[in-house]
């Protein structure tokens, strides 16, 4: 992969975001990314293919076939494949296995990723119900009015029950901090401008019931988030072709895709099982173990969630997580740096663009190009790895990457 581009994450937290004036649309973000893409690819004829990730711009923009708009960000992808995939907050992951599949097949050499999401186009609590659509919707009646914090909430509940509260949230506070603080450093992020001076007192907020959640408040949720991201997936005549030198590029060490049934509970509220089955399979492919990864972005849709999934990762024994986190082994100077652009509650959760930023992410980090975000690569430790999740734990995409040579 080579060519990362961001859109800033666009929403509440931003300066320039106001709720009562027209904002931009799909088209806009589209076109950004992909844009940002192909001006270091050297052109669109460098471009074979592309694949577009959404999740909801049929419900939260009346728009669908997105496939069709790449004509529109440059007139040289006119006649050329193009295709639109989907699976909830998982379907930018979707649309870089879609380009990495292209790439083995020898259909394409160069694939153009873009992930994508426009949804403050709606209140909040309409909202809710549209994303209730990344689980079983036949649940919907039955659940939560916001149905995924809801979900989040069942699990950080379980998590306090068998591990205790106190010690729950102090790990959630430590992630929002980390978040917060990585997201101060990068432009596009969503919360680049927030200057809270205590983030961990304000995350540990007490949860309201009565308005909200359970167990979770405000603060443990990703952002609802307008943005885009566009990356290249390619062969080494791609590489070529655009005229990449390989230490601006990052080759996939192995890659994991599990999907669990969307009609079922967790098997267990405290372990995301099949996170874990997608981490295995990428790892696994990859022949390495955690303790080769440098950095990892992961999908902190909730900060459960994040606790959870470094206990997935294998970096904390179950129940162990929230002392990982709270110790500062996750934080940019840590054991193990994660979300180094502020991940989903920092940077912001455009959903099917969510993927897609994970792997610039990365990207940039591994090939020197973080800004102030970057952090100090160990080359005894030379791997890194994103892990998207659609839905409660339904689908996941798991790659690995390393500095190409």
């Amino acid at each position: 992969m080579a060519a990362g581009y961001n859109t800033i994450s666009l929403g509440t937290g931003r300066k320039e975001f106001n709720p009562r004036t027209e904002r931009p649309g799909l088209e806009h973000y589209l076109k950004e990314a992909g844009q940002g893409v192909i001006s270091q690819l050297g052109g669109a004829q460098n471009i074979d293919e592309s694949a577009v990730g959404n999740f909801m711009s049929a419900r939260f923009n009346k728009q669908a076939h997105l496939g069709a708009f790449l004509p529109m960000v440059d007139n040289g992808l006119r006649y050329k494949p193009s295709i639109s995939v989907e699976g909830a907050c998982a379907s930018g992951g979707l649309a870089l296995i879609t380009g990495i599949k292209s790439v083995l097949a020898g259909t394409a050499d160069s694939v153009l990723c873009i992930g994508v999401e426009v949804q403050n186009t709606v209140k909040a609590i309409y909202g809710a119900d549209i994303l209730a659509g990344a689980g079983w919707f036949n649940k919907r009646k039955k659940g939560h009015t916001y149905f995924f914090p809801g979900q989040f909430s069942d699990r950080a509940g379980a998590y306090y029950q068998e591990f205790g509260r106190e010690y729950a949230r102090k790990g959630f506070a430590r992630w929002f901090r980390n978040a917060i603080e990585n997201a101060r450093l990068c432009p596009t992020a969503q919360e680049h401008h927030n200057t809270v001076a205590d983030l961990e007192a304000l995350a540990l907020t007490e949860p309201n019931p009565g308005t909200f959640t359970d167990y979770l408040n405000v603060f443990d949720c990703s952002k609802v988030s307008d943005g885009a991201s566009g990356i290249a997936v390619l062969s080494e005549e791609g590489l070529k072709r655009a005229g990449i030198a390989h230490a601006d590029a990052v080759e996939i060490a192995g890659w994991g895709h599990a999907v669990d049934d969307i009609t079922e509970d967790p098997p267990q509220l405290t372990v995301l099982t099949t996170m874990r089955e997608a981490i295995r399979q990428a790892l696994s492919e990859a022949e390495i173990t955690i303790e080769q990864l440098a950095t990892v972005e992961l999908h902190d849709c909730f900060t459960i969630a994040g606790i959870l999934a470094v206990e997935a990762l294998g970096f904390a024994a179950h129940g162990e997580g929230a002392a990982f986190v709270a110790a500062g082994n996750t934080a940019r100077n840590g054991q193990i740096p994660m979300n180094t652009t502020g991940g989903l509650i920092g940077w912001g959760h455009p959903t099917g663009g969510t993927g897609v930023h994970m792997a610039v992410t990365i990207w940039e980090q591994l090939t020197g190009k973080a800004g102030l975000n970057q952090i100090t690569i160990d080359p005894s430790r030379p791997y890194g790895m994103s892990i998207n999740m659609g839905g409660d734990d339904k689908t996941v995409v798991a790659i690995v990457y390393r500095k190409a040579v």
